[in-house]
């Protein structure tokens, strides 16, 4: 149901800086401090209804954000020196050679592995893994327990090179799946781990590109599709909010672009019911950054169980918003198959669907069995590892922390998805194959968004890292294998 636009807006919350993105890769030399103000900002922050989150408002009395923040310095708008000599956008090379698809199968040597390689702990670790998924895919479950049982005298933790920790962080999945424990393992449940997860996500963009490839892009896709539009109303729908530090960025766009109105900015994001504390952290963080940059806006959060049973129906649509749909994998292993979603959102007709694959789908998964999906995910997260151990120094304390509160919680994430996958008998169609069913097409990402990602590659200065395009989709790889995939759709 569509009602009347509207500008009013009413204020609340505390500046609490928990992440804040540099505006573009071009703007990575200046950090600007929004001026305080004075009078009554214009924003409201509204949730109610069924969507209301259990309160703790315990842990959130308990919790001095302000001065957390600050031995974090994650309130710190410091951001490294971007380097000058990049080439004008028209000299950014289009296309790449094509990327190859994960095999069914891993080929050892390519990471340089052999069964007789530590002792015998190298890839015949994998063999054990890929055992125990068939067990699993064939309701052996006591077999599968006692493979998993050898490989845990094996692998007692996550040390060593890529392949080995990685098959560390799978174990660790299959085991937890096994035993039924993977049910809100990612739900954060003190302040200590939420704090954690932030510097985690902050020291990950702060060495790697991979998450800050992932929010310029997305956001640069928003953009370019609010400029085609006389609206000043902008409504997102975001089904992978985070902690919204991807907002930030935005949101500096947008003052800059609107001054003479100053903007207004609606976002909508559907959530799981275990975030409850860390979503009244992202509300008031952004809430104040907007009142600070005096921008107008308005953010609602609809609970994922809500939007389960409603769909789109559970989300405030405005005539004369231009509104725009942010999705990733993430949505789909939350609901039961993509082409239900996909023909629900064609009803909605939003301006713009940006798609952010971040996972490594590669138009497979969701499609196909469970040991063809962990192998697929097994082989993206030992890429992810390489490019860490790429980035980062031996035995650095970032890289466990990067590891153990951003790479380990999607592994289980991702091996969950793959058996819940396999329990629905698979068969459904990729993304892909959804989104041109349902009548959607491919818009064409603009020539400043590949010269942002280029940009942003040169000033990791990680020699691997290189951007492509594939089938109209922007694509940050790792020698050549693709780890963050951009597109934008439209019915």
């Amino acid at each position: 149901m569509r009602v009347p636009a509207s500008s009013d807006s009413n204020s609340g919350g505390k500046n609490l800086v928990v992440y804040d993105e540099p505006t573009s890769v071009l703007g990575l030399r200046r950090s600007p401090t929004p001026t305080t103000v004075e009078e009554k900002p214009l924003v409201s922050a509204a949730s109610g209804g069924d969507n209301q989150f259990p309160s703790d408002d315990h842990a959130m009395r308990s919790m001095d954000w302000d001065s957390i923040m600050r031995e974090l310095e994650l309130d710190d708008d410091s951001t490294p020196t971007l380097k000058p000599n990049f080439p004008p956008p028209a000299h950014f090379a289009v296309v790449d050679p094509p990327l190859p698809v994960f095999p069914d199968q891993l080929n050892p040597a390519e990471y340089g592995y052999d069964s007789n390689n530590e002792g015998g702990g190298g890839f015949d670790i994998i063999e054990d893994l890929i055992r125990v998924v068939d067990c699993v895919d064939s309701d052996e479950l006591q077999h599968a327990q006692v493979i998993l049982s050898r490989l845990n005298q094996r692998l007692r933790s996550p040390a060593g090179r890529p392949l080995l920790r990685a098959a560390f962080y799978f174990k660790e999945a299959l085991g937890s799946l096994l035993s039924g424990s993977n049910r809100n393992q990612n739900r954060l449940t003190s302040w200590t781990e939420i704090v954690e997860r932030i510097r985690a996500i902050k020291e990950f963009s702060g060495i790697s590109p991979i998450t800050l490839f992932s929010h310029f892009t997305a956001n640069q896709a928003i953009l370019d599709s609010l400029h085609q539009s006389s609206s000043p109303f902008a409504h997102i729908v975001d089904f992978e909010i985070g902690f919204g530090g991807q907002y930030a960025s935005l949101m500096r766009e947008i003052a800059e672009k609107s001054s003479a109105s100053g903007g207004f900015l609606r976002v909508t994001a559907v959530v799981p019911e275990e975030s409850a504390v860390e979503t009244r952290l992202v509300k008031e963080n952004l809430v104040q950054f907007a009142a600070d940059l005096k921008i107008r806006f308005q953010i609602d959060f609809v609970l994922m169980r809500t939007f389960k049973m409603l769909s789109f129906k559970a989300i405030r649509f405005v005539e004369g918003e231009r509104t725009v749909v942010l999705i990733s994998p993430v949505i789909f292993r939350r609901l039961n198959g993509i082409s239900g979603f996909v023909n629900d959102l064609r009803r909605v007709s939003p301006n713009v669907v940006v798609f952010v694959d971040s996972e490594g789908w590669n138009g497979i998964s969701g499609a196909g069995s469970f040991q063809r999906e962990f192998v697929s995910g097994f082989e993206f997260y030992t890429m992810v590892l390489e490019s860490l151990d790429a980035a980062a120094p031996n035995g650095d304390l970032v890289k466990k922390i990067i590891e153990g509160f951003v790479l380990r919680p999607k592994i289980a994430a991702a091996v969950e998805a793959a058996a819940v996958n396999k329990r629905q008998g698979g068969g459904e169609m990729t993304w892909r194959e959804a989104f041109c069913a349902a009548g959607m097409r491919m818009v064409p990402l603009s020539q400043f968004v590949d010269f942002q990602a280029e940009c942003l590659v040169e000033k990791a200065q990680v020699r691997g890292f290189h951007v492509a395009k594939r089938q109209g989709e922007l694509v940050l790889c790792w020698h050549g294998r693709p780890l963050v995939a951009t597109s934008a759709w439209r019915f």
